[in-house]
């Protein structure tokens, strides 16, 4: 394959720090605020010969990469290096193939959610308040140890959840779109839930966001948790009906810890900010030091099996 025929590869990461990155790929650097060193966005002329777009992380922030794709009329695939992919699947052209990074936030997204499912269960923003403050702040706190955890989504994310509940002592129950076995116990259905709500002593949402999810945390769903219990959220801030929750949490029923809002991000002023039993995080679920490496093989990967034309993984739009 010469150059001139070379498939054309935006990446956000130097080539020489992916893996196994194949060598008959043209590759330039990209990352949103510069291109191969340049300031700026990828000159036209190279827009126009790129075949594969590795989306920068920040996609969404300043300089997004979005308007820059109709400009690629050669475009094939684009690789995300977010597992959700409802922000970016509308600018999709027609014909490309869309790929998400399954896999690479497991770890880092599962250990939140259990961080913060044990922060909120044992009040550390009221230790870290109490320290601010010079106060002894002494109680009898929830431990997650003979708990009823339910995970509401129950894909390789909520999988990984439940890897590092296990040490816990603590009794899970997985839901997903559809039953099915799975190692250490059945997967329900979401029609189930009706019936498993009132058994969680702490709920965590890892669902997609779908039109099948949006809004399934509603006034329904929240009604029919016990009272104290604890909601857990590192899936999408729209999945939860916020007003609903905000509710339930005025009157003191039930807590929440939230690594996502609706709004997202929340603005200043929100209600949300100083509602009672919630503990809140800046959608950082996969944003750790676990994600680059993880992230770098699997675009090493993808472009392997693209270099080969073999069938890449993760599809979720077929060009």
């Amino acid at each position: 394959m010469t150059a001139a025929t070379a498939p054309v590869v935006l990446l956000p990461y130097p080539a020489e720090s992916i893996p196994g990155l194949p060598a008959d790929l043209e590759v330039h650097l990209f990352d949103n605020a510069s291109c191969d060193g340049r300031p700026g966005p990828p000159p036209a002329e190279l827009l126009a010969r790129t075949d594969v777009l590795v989306v920068p992380y920040t996609y969404l922030h300043p300089g997004s990469v979005l308007p820059l794709l109709p400009a690629m009329p050669r475009l094939r695939v684009v690789q995300t290096q977010t597992a959700g992919v409802d922000d970016i699947l509308p600018h999709i052209p027609a014909g490309v193939t869309l790929c998400n990074a399954r896999g690479v936030h497991d770890a880092s997204t599962a250990e939140l959610a259990v961080t913060l499912a044990l922060a909120a269960l044992r009040d550390i923003p009221g230790f870290v308040r109490g320290q601010d403050a010079e106060q002894w702040r002494v109680g009898f706190y929830p431990a997650l140890a003979d708990r009823t955890v339910l995970i509401v989504g129950y894909g390789a994310v909520g999988a990984a959840i439940e890897e590092r509940l296990r040490p816990f002592e603590c009794e899970v129950l997985r839901v997903a779109r559809s039953a099915r076995s799975a190692p250490h116990g059945p997967v329900l259905a979401l029609d189930e839930l009706p019936a498993l709500l009132p058994r969680a002593d702490v709920v965590i949402l890892a669902v997609p966001l779908s039109d099948a999810t949006r809004g399934l945390v509603d006034t329904a769903f929240l009604a029919a948790m016990p009272d104290g219990a604890l909601l857990v959220n590192v899936a999408r801030g729209p999945v939860v009906d916020t007003g609903a929750l905000l509710a339930e949490l005025t009157s003191g029923r039930l807590r929440a810890a939230l690594d996502v809002t609706d709004p997202e991000p929340l603005p200043a002023g929100h209600p949300l900010w100083h509602a009672p039993g919630l503990l809140i995080s800046p959608h950082v679920g996969g944003s750790s030091s676990a994600f680059l490496p993880r992230a770098k093989r699997l675009i090493g990967a993808q472009l392997t099996r693209f270099a080969k034309g073999e069938p890449l993984e993760n599809v979720i739009m077929k060009g």
